[in-house]
């Protein structure tokens, strides 16, 4: 595919890589020492069984392309093109950040435990967000991922943040992958790139890290109760918004897969939620009425703000100064929506059968 095809392209991915934007991908540090405290003795039995499929590698020689994978290759539309540059940006942005974060948590931690997790998933993070850099570059882009984590601002997180915030990423990558996969399953007519071939083991990977967080979690039963719910609770929302705000923002990427982004990320939110009542006492009301009309506006806002961003000047910068007030008290309105008693036994783990 040339250049030609493709006009508009993002003259620098790492700098649209690094931007550290409200629903961009973030790298974050944490408190390093006090992850050493973690005591895996209640859960030992259930921690080796999981390190044993890490150990097991079952991908190590999936991430590599096949002799289809150039003659699968389409040209794309523009606003295609410009929508799936965009997406595999933010992709391997995200990619990358897990590898960071886990890399520097086994870099500073002592534990040994954590020090070999943390190895198996920066791992698979780098094989992620590497071969989705090999597609980027097939259209002369590509992020300089070394370039990158310097020029990135880190932000902190509370280890208990990180534990929410990562677990809740990866189940949702999870649920994300296997939907789009299933998609294409059954109409490979609209698989307008072969890279969404290799999402079903893809995903699984992003399932183990998630259930990794799910044991640390539960190895902390401290953050699972008490004024921590509300932590819970906010940090639900907060993925859920920014995955549901980011994919309005790409209306002919979804249109490709043959989904209603609405109807796609709800589907989305219902298998995650359904995840994390292994870990949590509470889902949030995704059936309330007031929800999904909520996150509607939060997408009508953001594509409002980033307009205003492209218009700059005074008046733009006053005009997205309103919109952030206007979608932070949106936020807060979606925050008091009652939520809904998990009942499900916390110890349970959820196959990957959907």
């Amino acid at each position: 595919m040339s250049a030609a095809q493709t006009v508009n392209a993002p003259p620098d991915p790492t700098a649209r890589a690094a931007e550290n934007a409200l629903f961009k991908p973030r790298f974050y540090r944490t408190d390093y020492a006090a992850m050493n405290a973690l005591d895996v003795t209640p859960l030992r039995d259930e921690w080796q069984k999981l390190m044993q499929e890490f150990r097991a590698d079952v991908n190590r020689n999936h991430f590599e392309r096949d002799a289809a994978f150039e003659v699968e290759r389409q040209a794309l539309p523009a606003e295609l093109y410009q929508e799936f540059i965009d997406f595999l940006i933010s992709s391997v942005t995200a990619e990358f950040s897990g590898c960071f974060l886990y890399s520097e948590i086994k870099r500073h931690v002592e534990h040994p435990d954590l020090k070999e997790l943390m190895g198996f998933m920066a791992r698979d993070e780098s094989r992620h967000a590497g071969f989705i850099n090999k597609s980027l570059k097939d259209y002369g882009l590509g992020v300089d991922l070394g370039a990158l984590t310097r020029r990135k601002k880190a932000t902190y997180f509370s280890p208990k943040a990180i534990y929410y915030a990562t677990y809740l990423s990866e189940k949702i990558g999870y649920a994300r992958y296997i939907c789009i996969f299933r998609q294409l399953e059954r109409h490979p007519e609209k698989r307008f790139h072969p890279i969404f071939r290799w999402f079903e083991r893809w995903c699984n990977d992003e399932f183990r890290h998630g259930e990794a967080f799910a044991l640390i979690l539960r190895l902390n039963p401290q953050l699972l109760r008490g004024a921590n719910r509300l932590w819970i609770r906010f940090f639900l929302l907060a993925v859920f918004a920014t995955m549901y705000v980011r994919d309005h923002m790409r209306p002919a990427l979804h249109q490709a897969f043959g989904f209603d982004p609405t109807e796609y990320d709800m589907r989305v939110l219902h298998i995650t939620s359904e995840i994390t009542k292994q870990v949590f006492s509470f889902t949030l009301d995704l059936e309330h009425p007031k929800f999904r009309s909520g996150l509607d506006r939060m997408a009508r806002l953001a594509a409002a703000a980033d307009m205003a961003k492209r218009r700059a000047g005074v008046l733009g910068g006053l005009k997205r100064a309103a919109l952030s007030v206007a979608m932070a008290a949106q936020f807060l309105r979606l925050y008091l929506l009652p939520t809904k008693a998990n009942t499900l036994p916390q110890e349970v783990r959820l196959a990957p059968s959907w």
